[in-house]
């Protein structure tokens, strides 16, 4: 299967059918990789419409469940809360192929594999 180009409503449903799997999540920001696995509890969207800069992303995709992230040292260690947070744009791009869900942003890169 070719890589498929996915309506946000479309990206959520197929994620969301991953509930329960471990996944794993690869976030390219400029030059830096970071990797994070967990077991897939939840997904949803949260909406911040007061938000009071641009830090603040007005949209997010939510992923739920325990898991570690890699720190600087290539090392394991457990997430600081249950919880994935994906900053999305008016810009960003959702793909799925089969196996691997992608998603860019102005900021990054995602990818979401099962583990």
């Amino acid at each position: 299967m070719g890589q498929q180009s996915l309506s946000i409503e479309e990206f959520n449903e197929k994620l969301k059918s991953w509930t329960g799997k471990n996944i794993k999540i690869t976030k390219k920001e400029l030059n830096d990789l970071d990797e994070t696995v967990m077991k897939l509890n939840s997904v949803s969207y949260s909406n911040n419409t007061h938000r009071v800069d641009d830090y603040v992303p007005e949209h997010s995709l939510l992923l739920s469940g325990e898991g570690e992230i890699e720190n600087e040292q290539n090392q394991m260690e457990p997430l600081p809360a249950p919880l994935y947070e994906i900053p999305l744009d008016d810009t960003s791009k959702y793909n799925f192929d089969g196996t691997i869900f992608s998603l860019s942003t102005e900021r990054a890169a995602y990818k979401i594999e099962e583990e």
